[in-house]
């Protein structure tokens, strides 16, 4: 049966719950942070406003397009640029979760089995964090001592990738590490030998050792409260060990890849009340649902950016830079997974091509945005409009310069409570898109 691939329809960010949130709200928070959300979430970030910001330029053909045609019709359309914020634009991050799942497999993770492990903190503690976001390095720095001291010996060493989450299912700041590391530990010629059983709660002890020395030593927590974690029964740290993922389960493991580095929240999961100004978010089972006043949840949103620079992925041991970068030095290449029956030849010119928008967009959701949606053929990327003064003149020829606005927002009734229960209406599961705010042509 012929596999049909639908034609792309650019997307329109300004129609999604979130980005209306965000709009009306962005304002209002500025001015009320510091007093209302400050001693909760920290300052206001000025990276935080710069996101914000480009987010809400994000697919407006006001600020650059790129023209894409068919060869055989003519038929035109632009593509906006995107803004390219990581933890705030869902469709921005999504491409960054897809191409970071890809790069994973193919030129990280070896072909061994390997295993996900979440290293999990008490709330007591979970406060240090979000005012001094650089102890988020050392958490994740523990949680790789732990497991190096428990798997490995010698020279022997697992190969770890940490990344580091700041979100619960609802938002609350909840810093935990999830990590993809072997199953096993390699030694110095490669050699890998598996790691027979797991004590869960050997690593949980050390971890928290380890933690408390190191916040104490940072003078983020005194001695009364490591005394009073060790008094309660249950101290609030954990350490979960998942099932193996086999070396040749692959797709198992590239969505594992992209889970770890996932958004915070879900467009999907939230309905956005812009007559009461509430956003109802759903539990990841869909059995919960909690109400939020919209500047609250935005609030709760930004205090997720990374500060600029931030790295939320670290690679240690055998899958560290320094190792990787000694072994391509000696001329020692990493063993790759056999290719799969039916897979597209891994050319030097398919992985540049990984970072292309009209492929990721196909690969995700069927659709692919180089297919012509009146005759099938194929089209193709003429050229990236940047300049003002071309903008206006090409959006003024086809009557998209003067799009007209959002009407303002009007005085809003009490937030919706949850004794309410409203009766909700929710329209069909949007569809996001990836679209690239800088391309380059010559990997088209």
């Amino acid at each position: 049966m012929q596999n049909t691939i639908a034609p792309y329809s650019p997307r329109n960010p300004r129609l999604s719950d979130y980005y209306r949130c965000v709009e009306d709200y962005f304002e209002e928070l500025e001015q009320v942070h510091e007093e209302r959300y400050q001693t909760r979430f920290g300052y206001l970030r000025t990276e935080i406003r710069s996101t914000i910001f480009r987010y809400l330029d994000c697919g407006c053909l006001q600020n650059g397009f790129a023209r894409v045609k068919c060869n055989d019709c003519g038929h035109e359309y632009l593509v906006a640029f995107s803004c390219k914020r990581r933890h705030f634009c869902p469709s921005c991050h999504q491409k960054r979760v897809v191409e970071f799942g890809e790069w994973f497999l193919d030129e990280l993770a070896l072909a061994v089995p390997h295993r996900h492990i979440i290293f999990s903190i008490p709330k007591l503690i979970r406060r240090c964090f979000l005012f001094d976001r650089k102890l988020l390095a050392a958490l994740s720095r523990i949680a790789w001592e732990t497991l190096k001291e428990y798997m490995g010996r010698d020279s022997h060493l697992p190969g770890c990738a940490c990344s580091i989450q700041t979100f619960g299912d609802f938002l609350g700041f909840n810093p935990h590490c999830h990590i993809i590391i072997s199953d096993g530990t390699f030694d110095e010629d490669g050699n890998f030998s598996i790691t027979p059983y797991y004590d869960a709660r050997a690593l949980e002890q050390l971890f928290r050792h380890k933690l408390l020395k190191m916040l104490l030593n940072k003078g983020a927590i005194s001695q009364w409260h490591i005394d009073l974690l060790m008094s309660w029964q249950h101290s609030g740290f954990n350490v979960h060990i998942c099932e193996q993922i086999t070396a040749d389960d692959r797709n198992a493991l590239e969505s594992l890849a992209h889970y770890i580095i996932r958004c915070q929240f879900s467009q999907e999961r939230m309905t956005y009340l812009e007559q009461s100004g509430t956003v109802i978010y759903r539990s990841k089972d869909g059995h919960t649902t909690k109400n939020f006043s919209g500047l609250d949840w935005l609030a709760m949103i930004i205090s997720h950016i990374p500060r600029h620079g931030e790295q939320m992925v670290r690679y240690y041991g055998w899958y560290s830079n320094a190792a990787r970068g000694k072994r391509r030095k000696q001329g020692v290449l990493d063993d790759k997974p056999p290719e799969i029956s039916g897979q597209e030849a891994d050319t030097g010119y398919r992985k540049k091509c990984r970072a292309n928008w009209a492929r990721l967009i196909q690969k995700i959701y069927e659709t692919d945005p180089l297919t012509c949606p009146k005759c099938n053929g194929t089209m193709r990327i003429l050229a990236f409009i940047e300049e003002e003064v071309v903008i206006r003149r090409i959006l003024e020829h086809l009557g998209l310069w003067d799009v007209p606005k959002r009407q303002p927002k009007q005085e809003r009734g009490p937030p919706v409570t949850r004794d309410a229960e409203p009766q909700l209406e929710y329209a069909d599961s949007q569809v996001i898109e990836y679209e690239e705010a800088y391309y380059e042509p010559e990997y088209l």
